[in-house]
């Protein structure tokens, strides 16, 4: 796992969506030469891998930070079963 920031990887993305959003204009345009056509959508091709990563990465800390803390919740009152009057209480946020 990469030692970057949180908000770096974010705008990381956010930046590489951005990019690639353009790149997909400027191929579906078709006005591009075979060269410069190629050379876009390598870097296309290098922008998803990167979202990818930085993606799964993401999915991978947010299940180490909820394994374990979402067994015995109930989503909808955020309460462990037995709340109120089995005990349970409210969780703290």
């Amino acid at each position: 796992m990469s030692e970057e920031k949180p908000a770096e990887g974010v705008q990381g993305l956010e930046q590489a969506l951005k990019d690639l959003e353009q790149i997909v204009v400027n191929l579906e345009k078709g006005d591009l030469p075979l060269a410069e056509a190629i050379r876009q959508f390598e870097r296309g091709v290098e922008l998803t891998r990167r979202c990818q990563e930085v993606l799964k990465e993401a999915e991978q800390k947010v299940q180490v930070l909820s394994e374990g803390m979402l067994e015995d919740v109930d989503p909808m009152t955020l309460r462990k079963p037995g709340g109120e009057n089995g005990g349970g209480g409210s969780l703290p946020l």
